[in-house]
Order: C-alpha cells, then structure tokens, then sequence
C-alpha cells in the first residue's frame, strides 16, 4: 500500500486529490484537505481516474501499420520517415495535434520539437477556447487576473452560463460555502432551468445567445453613469468611436426585449453589480463574445487587479493553462512570446533550434484544408481527446504519416500508421497548472504498465533518432520543467508577468516534493499591464448572435 498526492486531471480546476493505492491497481480517492484548489473537496467526475486502473482495453505496447514493434525499432522507422517528410516537403509539412489533459512537461517538448525542429507552427488544440487571444489583445500577455481566493473575498459573484455551475463543480460548491460563511450576493445569469435549486439571490433566465447583449448594456449603463475606476489609475485604450458603436441595441429598454426580461428587471441587475467595488465575474472561455464583454466590463469599472474581483474564465482543458504557458498553440511562442523577430531568435537561441518556426501556424479547419492541399504531409496526434475525433480522422486521411499516442488498443483500428502506447491520468508524471495560475504536481499513482510510455519520452527519442540528442537531453520530467523555467525567465526584465525563475535551479528531490504554487503573485496590482505603455486595451464587440439587432 502507498499514499500518493496528486491531481484529479479531470478539469481545469486543478483539485488535489490524496490517493491510496493497493495490489493489482487498487485504488482510494480522496480529496486533499491541503490542497488549496479544493481544500478536501471532491467532485464525481474524480470517479473517472478508478477507469483507468483497469487495464483491459489498453494499447500496452506499439503498433506500426498494424503490428506489435518494440520502441527502438519503432522510434527508429519513426525517425527515417519524419526525416523524409521534412526533407520533400520542407518545414510546416509536419501538423500536430494536442489533447488538454497531459503534463506541462509534454507540452514543452512537443512544442519545442515541432517550432524549434520541425520548422513548423501547425498545431491543433481544440479545447483552447477564445479567452487566451483575448487576454493578449487586452492586458498584452495571457495571464488570468483572478484566483480561487477571490471567492473568499468578493462581495458580489456574477455567474455567468449553465456551465459555470455543471462543468466545475468542486468550484460552484466553494461558491455556495463562502455565501453561507460571508453573505457573497450571488448572481446566476444563464437559460432557465439552468438555476433550479440553487441558491442565488438573483437569476436572470437568459437565451445563451442574448448574454452578450445583456453585458454590453451593463457596460454602456456603468460608462453613462459615469462609475468607471477612480482610483487614479490610467483608463484603458478604447478603440475609435466605441461607445459610440456600442449604443444601439443597448439600452436597458433595447435589452430587456432581446432578453425577455422586464426593463425594471435589468435596471435592478445593473445597479447591483454596480454597486459592488469586489464583484468578480465566472464565465465560460468558449464563448468569445461574453468573454469580450466581460474583459471590459472590469476594465472599464476597474474591478481587477484587486482582492475579491476581476474577470475570471473557465475553460474546460485540464492542462489547458500549462499549454499556454509553453507556447503549445498554433499561434504563440512558449513564455508568452508571440511570433515577434526578437522572440524568434530568442527562442532560436535559447534551444539551439535547427529549423525555426518563423510565423503562426494553422488549426482547425485551416489545418485540413492545408492537408487536403498535400502542403502538410505528416500528423503527430498526443493527448487522448473524444472531442476531436473527427477531425482527426479527417486529418489522418489525408497524410501520409500518421502517429498517434494514445491509451486504448481499438485506436488500432482507425488506419494510423503508428500507434504509441501513452499512459492514462493516474500513471502520468509532471506539473499542471489550474485556472488560476496555480502550479501542481501530478504525481504517478501506479507503474507504467507493459511497454507504456510518457509522451515527453516518445517525442524526445524521436527527436534523438533525429540527430538532435543536445537539444533533448531529458532524462525526467524535472529535467524539462527546470528548462522551462529557465526560458520563462530568459531576457525577460519584466515585460512578462510569466516568469518562474524563482524555481530554476530546483532540484529532482525538491521537484517530486513540489508543493502548489501560483506564480504572478497578484497580476497588475500596479496598474500597469504587459503593453508598450503599460495600459490595458477595450476589445471591439463580438456579439455572436443577431439578438441584440431585433
């Protein structure tokens, strides 16, 4: 028997989870009354991590065009074939796709290799939602400007959409304790019957396509009123002419019709949470518009960068925050470093990359539109991801090299040209980082069974097939994180709130001994963001429906 902290790995809300394991996969699942993401709380979706003690089902060793390989043979042919690809059809020829639940250390190298090596930015990760491009556009760098403990010390929690309350529920469930420990006013605006039994003071049953309208009248109500921030620091830049777009369609008696709700109704709402100084804001990240809405809202009225508000987006990947850190997407270098010539060279030289990404890559259906063009040639898929299948199978079809990592034996029979036998969330091995910043240890609860083995291991034993083992030298995945940590703070002197220098030279003892811990301590509080003249940006409106025209 052996007690194990980790992570559930099951959602974005990073819960600690305290484990007892026992012979032939046995399991006990607690929550980690340490962990400051859940405080002991679990939710039932940490039932899911007892599926995968079950080993039946499982792909336990490699397959290549359908038959049994060992990894040296496999990894081998994998190489010579890449190579081939590359050497043809030059760099961009190779796609990547990426699931949201795996270790920060997998994203790093899987984003190093493909940008740093494989000249190529192509990278599909369908779980990312809007809220990382928004937050560049806004605050200048990708950085969540609200944290857990801000439920502790929010006078008002505007809750937005039915999934804030059934897709976190280990968060909800902290929501309702601070109510009945602090009086919290509590608003849920989300479809009716979304609100049924819960205990709010005030829901507003809203059309999910209407919501954005409903935000952008608060905003021009709090602009009108004149109840923007006082306190001296400098106002966000608006884009020419914005109030002046903003005005039709939302005023309160524009907004009630869209809305179906009573003027009276939304005049009430809007006074509300104008009344608040600490009113923080839980939202989806899928949602482009109410994202937009939202981000300027607290901007405008300056509720954020200070305890008990900002705007805070929930996003549905496990790891999706530690994807983000290392640059794991299509359109930004790791470190929060966007594809700028400076950054360019400096990721060049800081990993001694061979063939440099030079400019955003393609996702989604960009992605296959280039495959069916024959421009990409090669797909790289890691991460089981049930969402994405389609696409996948969409994309394998049209490559001619196809590699997947995956957990279970039946992806045998899709017609991938290579299957790598991955682990599930309870064997993997590495940090994640949850909503707020907050980094964890995702600790191996069992032995990797048969040949099964960690993604940062498949990627870089290609890349040592390939002829660049001084670049992956990785013998662990302490190895990788202290890489990473290095690159965050690489010439960065103070542009960038990411910045984990503190942890650089950890060592491998201190690393499996990591405790939680958040970095940008409290982002802005200043009141200066990561732009040129250190002022925040007011997004342009994206109202998703047509509602706000009626």
């Amino acid at each position: 028997m052996a007690i194990v902290r980790s992570l559930c790995g099951e959602c974005a809300v990073g819960c600690g989870i305290r484990a007892v394991t026992g012979e032939e996969r046995s399991l006990h699942l607690e929550g980690d009354s340490a962990h400051p993401a859940n405080g002991g709380l679990l939710c039932a979706k940490a039932k899911r991590l007892r599926d995968g003690c079950a080993l039946d089902g499982r792909l336990l060793y490699p397959l290549v065009e359908g038959r049994r390989q060992g990894w040296e043979r496999t990894i081998a042919l994998l190489a010579r074939r890449l190579a081939a690809v590359l050497s043809r059809h030059g760099p961009g020829s190779v796609a990547l796709h990426v699931g949201g639940g795996m270790p920060t250390e997998d994203y790093y190298v899987a984003n190093k290799l493909m940008k740093g090596f494989f000249g190529s930015a192509h990278i599909h990760a369908p779980w990312r939602g809007a809220i990382d491009r928004l937050h560049r556009a806004a605050f200048g760098e990708d950085v969540m400007p609200a944290s857990f403990e801000d439920i502790g010390s929010a006078g008002l929690i505007l809750m937005i959409g039915d999934a804030v309350v059934t897709d976190h529920p280990v968060l909800f469930d902290r929501v309702q304790a601070m109510r009945a420990e602090s009086g919290v006013r509590l608003v849920l605006v989300a479809p009716a019957g979304a609100g049924d039994g819960l205990d709010v003071d005030l829901h507003l049953p809203v059309a999910q396509k209407a919501i954005a309208p409903l935000l952008g009248g608060l905003l021009l109500h709090v602009h009108d009123a004149g109840m923007g921030q006082a306190d001296g620091r400098p106002p966000a830049l608006a884009p020419p002419d914005f109030w002046q777009s903003l005005r039709p369609g939302h005023d309160i008696w524009s907004v009630a019709r869209t809305c179906g709700l009573s003027p009276q109704g939304v005049r009430d709402f809007y006074d509300l949470w104008a009344s608040q100084d600490r009113a923080l804001s839980l939202f989806s990240a899928e949602d482009a518009a109410i994202s937009t809405a939202i981000l300027n809202l607290h901007l405008v009225t300056g509720r954020i960068a200070r305890p008990g508000a900002g705007p805070f987006a929930l996003g549905r990947a496990a790891n999706g925050m530690g994807a983000r850190e290392v640059g794991c997407l299509a359109d930004t270098l790791a470190a929060h470093r966007d594809f700028t010539p400076d950054s360019i060279v400096d990721a060049q030289r800081f990993w001694g990359a061979r063939t440099m990404a030079q400019a955003p890559g393609l996702e989604g259906e960009a992605l296959l539109q280039a495959i069916r063009d024959g421009a990409v040639r090669a797909l790289i898929s890691i991460g089981d991801d049930a969402g994405a299948m389609d696409w996948l199978a969409q994309a394998r079809s049209g490559v001619a090299l196809s590699i997947r990592a995956s957990t279970y034996a039946d992806a045998a029979a899709d017609g991938w040209t290579a299957l790598l036998s991955a682990p599930v969330g309870i064997e993997q091995d590495g940090t994640m980082t949850a909503l707020d910043r907050l980094v964890s240890r995702q600790r191996r609860l069992f032995d990797l069974p048969g040949e099964v083995r960690s993604g940062w291991y498949m990627l870089t034993r290609i890349a040592q097939a390939m002829g660049w083992g001084d670049a992956f030298h990785y013998e662990r995945p302490a190895d990788i994180y202290r890489e990473h940590v290095r690159l965050t703070a690489y010439g960065n002197t103070g542009e960038r709130v990411l910045n984990l220098k503190r942890h650089a030279p950890i060592s491998n003892p201190a690393y499996a001994e990591l405790t939680p811990w958040r970095w940008g301590e409290v982002p802005f509080d200043d009141g200066r963001f990561p732009t040129p003249d250190g002022r925040a940006r007011l997004l342009p409106l994206q109202l998703s429906s047509d509602a706000a025209m009626e």
